[in-house]
């Protein structure tokens, strides 16, 4: 629940009870969601170099340390292939797709009322 500091006078929010803390720390950074986002509307398995070039120009370096946050979190499976050259290809998981309609309305929201944000 929410306690009062008498000295600003503000409400402080209890931090464990916020889900949007929790939230927002999920998809922290500038590619995040973007990534996801991407990997959702894909919908199958992509290899790295494709998904470097669907979420340009993100650096190689921020897609792969995107890619194993995520994948430590089950939002993306990670396949190796034994093959030569390697290949290794990404996928949303069932859990990640569950962040679709939340992205998705944050898209709908961008799109509806980006122009009248003040830059």
């Amino acid at each position: 629940m929410a306690k009062t500091d008498a000295r600003a006078g503000e409400k402080k929010v209890d931090d464990a009870a916020c889900p949007m803390r929790d939230f927002v720390g999920l998809i922290a950074g500038k590619w995040a969601i973007p990534i996801l986002y991407r990997l959702i509307v894909i919908n199958g398995p992509v290899r790295f170099s494709e998904l470097l070039r669907a979420v340009s120009p993100v650096t190689q370096k921020e897609l792969t340390r995107q890619l194993r946050l995520f994948e430590q979190r089950g939002l993306v499976s990670r396949q190796v292939f034994a093959e030569v050259p390697p290949r290794v290809e990404y996928q949303i998981t069932p859990l990640g797709l569950t962040l679709g309609d939340a992205l998705g309305a944050l898209a709908d929201w961008m799109r509806e009322y980006g122009s009248a944000l003040k830059r």
